[in-house]
């Protein structure tokens, strides 16, 4: 594989925005498939301020220079970056408007996350998923959603992670019932509807204040 001039969305002095490919890591993952990083040492010197996941698709920023990865990276984890995936998930999501996942997350086994609670715990209050009884154990993670449609036995469904957990739509999802069609680390095993070519999760849209709103189209709609 090569770098692609196609996955550029936006370049200036400071940022390079990409669409990265589903299936693409980001960094050297544990097999020896070329990753992104490497695929760009011959196009220019670049910072790392966020990762999106090896099977997720969509808009990835890097910074040109120290000094804006230094303030992107603030941005990111003062929770001022707008971020907004969309996801084909299994099941009728709830056509309620906007709800929140309100789970706390901690890392599990084999390299997974999971729910810092029991999955029987988990309620719908109101608009909002939260575990009826609370943990003392991980750390605060809250993820928007809402319905965008219904596709047969899928749904298509907006999430806006408003912390930044490692795996957290795909857990959020896949602890309430909806797991990403595609994803076979946190999905249904052995499941017809569960298989897919690619993990269905978009990074769709990043608004950053200052520098812009970059997008990159759902590849499967």
């Amino acid at each position: 594989m090569r770098f692609s001039e196609d996955w550029v969305l936006f370049e200036n002095r400071e940022l390079l925005v990409l669409n990265k490919p589903s299936g693409l890591a980001v960094l050297q993952d544990r097999t020896t498939e070329i990753n992104l990083w490497a695929l760009l040492a011959a196009r220019g010197r670049f910072f790392l301020v966020h990762r999106i996941d090896k099977g997720t698709s969509g808009v990835l920023i890097l910074a040109k220079s120290q000094a804006v990865q230094r303030h992107l990276t603030k941005l990111f984890a003062s929770r001022n970056i707008g971020k907004f995936y969309v996801a084909q998930v299994l099941g009728a999501f709830p056509d309620q408007g906007t709800l929140l996942i309100d789970l706390p997350l901690k890392p599990g086994r084999k390299s997974r996350y999971r729910v810092a609670g029991e999955r029987a715990d988990i309620r719908i209050d109101g608009k909002t998923y939260r575990l009826a009884r609370k943990s003392d154990e991980g750390v605060e993670a809250l993820t928007r959603i809402r319905l965008l449609a219904r596709q047969g036995e899928r749904s298509l469904v907006m999430a806006s992670p408003l912390t930044g957990r490692t795996h957290q739509l795909r857990v959020h999802l896949a602890w309430t019932g909806y797991p990403i069609a595609g994803d076979n680390l946190y999905g249904k095993p052995g499941s017809a509807l569960q298989n897919d070519d690619r993990m269905r999760l978009h990074c769709h849209r990043l608004v950053i204040p200052g520098f812009g709103s970059f997008s990159a189209p759902v590849p499967w709609t």
